[in-house]
């Protein structure tokens, strides 16, 4: 009886398949994903850069200040 159940387990597609049929199905769904317009991803990416400045004067504020009164405790 355990003889037949091994005779119809299937068995797994070799590994190359595997790996095709993933790319075919990635590559399918790429198809159906609405990408934006360039003036939208120009003005995406001007928001970001926008915001890491801010953070980076941000945080190059904080070092400076946090830098200064070290020194002052320091002398």
């Amino acid at each position: 009886m355990a003889n037949n159940a091994t005779k119809t387990k299937k068995k797994k597609p070799n590994w190359f398949r595997r790996v095709g049929a993933k790319f075919k199905e990635t590559f399918s769904e790429l198809k159906r994903v609405t990408w934006p317009s360039f003036p939208t991803v120009l003005k995406t990416t001007g928001v970001v850069l926008a915001i890491v400045f801010a953070f980076l004067v941000l945080v190059t504020g904080v070092d400076y200040g946090l830098g200064a009164l070290l020194k002052v405790i320091t002398k």
